[in-house]
């Protein structure tokens, strides 16, 4: 489980692609600080495991799930990629909940900056749209951001110079990919209600029963 608070600005310094996986290398001295083998660390916002340590650089086998369904696979050398490692029970809460497992890819679509803040608009698959409400919450590229804009097919969030500077959201153009993680607690309502709304009658509750 991760916060979406980015640690640090890591570099893509190794991806060895094979027929259905790549191992990525990562440089990043705070995240491998404390690391251990099998720890969770997040790049872009896709929870890796550690599997090898080298110094201040860590590798991850990336596989087939996580390439089709992100945009790690999208990545070169040289590249710069957020990281974040794991909340513990005794982490600040800064973000939301993140899993790091993405929900799909969606592409910019156009960034207006102002005078101490950055609109980014994002396109959105549509599976992902019911799942977005404005002021909640929304992980691109393992970032947690605030949604302030909500159309059928895409989204608006704005970014604050520490964002712009501290993470990559501030370095994508119009028409690069992002990785997308809604708010699971979303998915989990849904769930629920089409769990509720298929129930046998009797099995539903009254009005005057506690649901």
């Amino acid at each position: 489980m991760f916060t979406g608070i980015v640690e640090e600005l890591g570099e893509v310094v190794g991806l060895d692609r094979r027929q259905a996986s790549a191992v990525l290398a990562v440089r990043g001295p705070v995240v491998t600080a404390d690391a251990r083998h099998g720890d969770s660390v997040a790049v872009n916002g896709v929870c890796l495991t550690v599997a090898g340590l080298a110094g201040d650089t860590f590798t991850a086998d990336v596989m087939a799930e996580s390439l089709d369904r992100s945009a790690l696979g999208a990545l070169r050398v040289g590249d710069p990629v957020n990281l974040e490692r794991a909340a513990t029970l005794g982490s600040r809460l800064g973000g939301h909940l993140v899993q790091g497992h993405v929900d799909g890819v969606g592409r910019l679509l156009a960034r207006e900056p102002g005078e101490d803040w950055e609109v980014v608009r994002v396109g959105l698959p549509p599976a992902l749209g019911r799942y977005l409400v404005e002021k909640g919450s929304i992980t691109v590229d393992g970032v947690s951001l605030t949604v302030t804009e909500v159309t059928a097919d895409a989204f608006a969030v704005g970014l604050i110079p520490t964002t712009l500077r501290l993470t990559t959201l501030g370095r994508k153009r119009v028409g690069d990919p992002v990785n997308l993680e809604v708010d699971v607690v979303a998915k989990y309502v849904e769930k629920l209600l089409e769990a509720r709304a298929s129930a046998p009658p009797h099995l539903t509750p009254s009005s005057g029963e506690i649901a």
